[in-house]
């Protein structure tokens, strides 16, 4: 499986933490919010004939807390900059939720660095006004109270019913999760997720390769919403995950992990895999 480990990247304002695993076409996995990189550690274990990479993004964890800079631009430059340090031109690159919503800046701002695009529970669309009002009584909670009581509060949300009823290990590990983040990176995330531009035309007629997953029990990305997103992406494959709510690679590890399996062998079949860069 190749053996894992962890670098440090500068990136602008900010040091991130980003852990590498296996050898082969570069694979860029970006968490959501309010996880960290090991959301996808069911994905980081398995995937052999991938590098496997994962960045904390910045406030998680040991990645540097910035008072500034939570944009998605800076997000999606961050991402750039950690192609950069592994000497990366460009790589499939797979986004939950927040983390997808940064690979649509990715697209706008480093097109050239995406070679392929995993979605998932994610959606195009800016948020609405009472999106934005809930992100602003988010902010006032962590200031307030911290960044645990903001994943107490989103439990509900963010886990299908089946998951809850089934799977109470995955609530702690999101809550573990949630507590790794830092006051500054939770606040900038949520202002970042506020202001994000609508993404619908970025990925009108987009002709890259693309799987988009989504959960059969999400509440924030229903399977209508993202299998209409993936109607946008020229032959773009979607699956819909049963059981599983938001966190779909924790919720159903198993399930996500022979999606992407199989999309990535399709890749590698049809010699379009991205460039790799010399080992990091």
């Amino acid at each position: 499986m190749g053996r894992a480990r962890s670098i440090r990247v500068h990136a602008g304002d900010a040091e991130l933490a980003v852990a590498v695993r296996g050898e082969g076409a570069p694979l860029l996995f970006v968490h959501g919010f309010p996880f960290d990189h090991t959301m996808w550690r069911h994905q980081l274990g398995s995937l052999d004939g991938w590098r496997r990479i994962a960045p904390d993004l910045r406030g998680v964890r040991v990645s540097t807390p910035p008072r500034g800079g939570y944009t998605m631009a800076r997000y999606a430059d961050d991402l750039a900059a950690v192609l950069d340090a592994l000497v990366i031109e460009r790589a499939t690159v797979c986004g939950q939720s927040l983390g997808g919503y940064i690979v649509f800046e990715l697209l706008r701002r480093h097109p050239d660095r995406v070679g392929a695009l995993v979605l998932v529970a994610t959606k195009p669309d800016a948020d609405t006004p009472e999106g934005q009002g809930a992100r602003d009584q988010v902010v006032a909670q962590t200031e307030r109270e911290g960044p645990a009581a903001v994943a107490d509060r989103m439990l509900p949300r963010l886990l299908g019913r089946t998951t809850r009823a089934t799977r109470p290990g995955v609530a702690e590990a999101v809550r573990q999760m949630a507590g790794g983040w830092s006051v500054p990176g939770m606040v900038g995330a949520q202002r970042a997720m506020r202001a994000r531009p609508d993404s619908t035309e970025t990925l009108r007629g987009l002709r890259l390769p693309a799987l988009v997953i989504g959960g059969e029990e999400d509440e924030i990305a229903p399977p209508p919403v993202v299998r209409a997103m993936g109607a946008l992406i020229l032959n773009a494959q979607v699956e819909i995950v049963p059981g599983a709510g938001h966190v779909v690679p924790l919720e159903r590890p198993a399930d996500t992990t022979r999606a992407l399996a199989a999309f990535l062998g399709r890749l590698a079949a049809g010699g379009a895999l991205p460039r790799r860069g010399a080992p990091g």
